[in-house]
């Protein structure tokens, strides 16, 4: 193995150096713990900011009545509904949300040894937009009864298979014999993306004002359709994804080493390929469908982990699912109360943040 044709940081990941190792396992601790209490922080923000206020002390009443305990702190009726049915689903889908995106971001990141790759890269967030377009345009026009357009999980399934068959069909491309070829489905990733973005836009065209505002607004990302059954349907696969994801740490940390030198190591190189890349597809298409496309998440999140704890997997996933998950939920704050009562997109928010750290990722030497 030569070591001078990885990355600094991946060469972080595989062989830190052992005066500096227990120092930085400390900071990598300590990093989760601050971002475990930034996002109680901005969950207590997002749960009591608002038209209706809602304070810490009311919150933990009202959630404690409901598991019959009392605590003596003054509640009205509307702050009550206001918490269970809006403010609380929003937040549990926010957290699910940022955190799948952050986590996809992050392997994504590793399987293609570039810090620029994002869950965008492999088609997912496209194609799952291109479907839930094209299901508001013409799904009015669909006479099947399973496929109504007035049901309400319609557009959250057009999502999730949207994604899905968009990232099947991206592998199907890279596959080649002597396994999935990265570079291929990175470039197979650039050129469906445009047709998705075409497609998109002759949707725009044929839809009337009223689709063309929802259009929108799905590709935008937003929480406000945040509800129980739509975490329901969401958050299991979310979490399911997420959990294995996360499990994929040690043999992520291995192939940073190049592939050759990770089959040596016993590691099946292909099978986690093939098996991340669904996960993947999984996280970010249910996420997709139960909150729009949301950009950028998935660079900033793993990058400036990657600078700030090390890329060890062990710890960069779950630093980076705490983290993406205060950003979303921090971005839909300001999205709720900028221009209240209107409310923006969360991905104008992201994309305001990302847009910038991106251009100084290009500008960086040796990105």
């Amino acid at each position: 193995m030569r070591e001078n044709s990885l990355t600094e940081y991946e060469l972080r990941a595989v062989r830190p150096e052992a005066e500096t190792e227990k120092k930085t396992f400390d900071l990598r601790r300590s990093a989760f713990v601050i971002l475990l209490a930034g996002l109680a922080v901005v969950a207590l923000l997002s749960i009591g900011i608002g038209a209706v206020e809602i304070s810490p002390l009311q919150a933990l009443a009202i959630l404690a009545r409901q598991a019959g305990v009392e605590i003596p702190a003054a509640f009205s009726a509307q702050q009550e509904s206001v918490l269970l049915y809006i403010r609380l689903p929003r937040v549990i889908l926010g957290l699910a949300v940022g955190a799948s995106l952050a986590v996809a971001g992050a392997v994504l990141q590793s399987l293609f040894r570039n810090p620029l790759a994002d869950p965008g890269l492999i088609g997912v967030s496209s194609g799952s937009a291109l479907a839930v377009a094209a299901a508001i345009v013409l799904g009015e026009g669909l006479s099947l009864s399973f496929l109504a357009f007035n049901k309400p999980y319609f557009l959250p399934f057009a999502a999730f298979f949207g994604g899905l068959a968009t990232t099947m069909f991206i592998y199907r491309i890279g596959r080649q014999k002597t396994g999935a070829n990265m570079a291929t489905m990175l470039l197979a990733g650039i050129a469906v993306n445009a047709f998705a973005v075409a497609g998109i836009g002759l949707m725009s065209f044929l839809a009337t004002d009223a689709q063309l505002r929802n259009i929108m607004f799905w590709n935008l990302g937003s929480l406000g359709g945040a509800t129980w059954n739509a975490l329901a349907v969401a958050a299991p696969l979310i979490l399911v994804s997420v959990f294995f994801l996360l499990r994929m740490a040690r043999p992520l940390n291995v192939i940073l080493l190049g592939e050759t030198e990770a089959r040596h190591l016993g590691v099946n190189t292909e099978r986690l390929k093939w098996q991340a890349i669904c996960l993947v597809a999984l996280a970010v298409g249910a996420s997709v469908a139960a909150a729009g496309a949301i950009g950028f998440v998935g660079l900033i999140v793993p990058h400036l982990l990657r600078l700030t704890v090390g890329a060890d997997h062990r710890f960069l996933l779950r630093n980076a699912a705490a983290a993406g998950a205060i950003l979303v939920v921090g971005a839909d704050v300001l999205a709720r109360n900028a221009l209240a009562p209107a409310e923006m997109p969360i991905g104008i928010i992201t994309a305001l943040a990302g847009a910038p750290f991106f251009i100084w990722l290009l500008l960086k030497k040796n990105v």
